[in-house]
């Protein structure tokens, strides 16, 4: 995908923040379009369709966590980056951001050269949208890497985009014990700074919704799915 084709939507209720990213992106190629808040981030998600959303935390109308639930139940961005760019830099507001359904969590300030490479690195996935992958059955789940769908005894499940990505990993190989080291890489890009504690807020949502007997914690090592 080509970065004219590339949009990307700045949440920020700071003017100067909207003004400065918004030109160091676009200075890049990407077409740039901004929110206020997060009510308004979230109809504009809808009508614009990004393929990156960029995030503040603390905003009027609604802050930035539960606009990302709001945008994350929404099909068509099933497939939307979604990064948090906040001055919020406590262990409990990254947790709150990737519970949500946050790709990543950058924490303010942030040169504007090395903010830019964070969302070059992050849109790298996006390559990957138009390959065609083969769709995997293990017992009643199928996951169709294609379409981002997930089927569960016939019933369709949707997942937040680091969910699928993480079940469709460890799902390649069953019974594999993947290290965490493995799974960041893989999953996270390894030019993608995130919280140690990211890979165990995801396997905690996949158990909830795939079965916690599905996932096994190998301590000190990593995880493996369980056929």
């Amino acid at each position: 995908m080509k970065k004219r084709d590339i949009k990307i939507l700045l949440v920020d209720d700071e003017p100067d923040i909207l003004e400065i990213v918004g030109y160091n992106l676009s200075s890049e190629g990407y077409k740039i379009v901004t929110a206020e808040n997060g009510l308004e981030a979230v109809k504009k998600a809808k009508k614009e369709r990004p393929q990156l959303i960029i995030l503040d935390v603390m905003m009027p109308e609604m802050d930035g966590i539960e606009a990302c639930e709001q945008i994350r139940k929404i099909p068509d961005l099933s497939e939307t980056i979604i990064a948090f760019l906040t001055a919020r830099g406590e262990d409990y507001s990254q947790m709150a951001g990737f519970d949500a359904g946050a790709d990543d969590y950058i924490t303010k300030p942030i040169k504007p050269k090395v903010l830019v490479s964070k969302v070059k690195s992050l849109l790298r996935r996006l390559k990957d949208q138009d390959r065609v992958d083969e769709v995997l059955t293990i017992g009643n789940l199928t996951i169709n890497r294609e379409e981002y769908k997930i089927t569960i005894k016939g019933k369709e499940l949707v997942l937040p985009r680091k969910e699928f990505e993480l079940l469709s990993l460890l799902a390649t190989k069953p019974n594999k014990v993947f290290k965490r080291e493995e799974i960041l890489d893989k999953v996270w890009g390894n030019e993608v700074v995130v919280g140690g504690r990211t890979i165990d807020v995801h396997i905690r949502k996949l158990r909830e919704k795939i079965g916690d007997k599905k996932f096994k914690t190998i301590k000190g090592v990593g995880y493996k799915f369980v056929d």
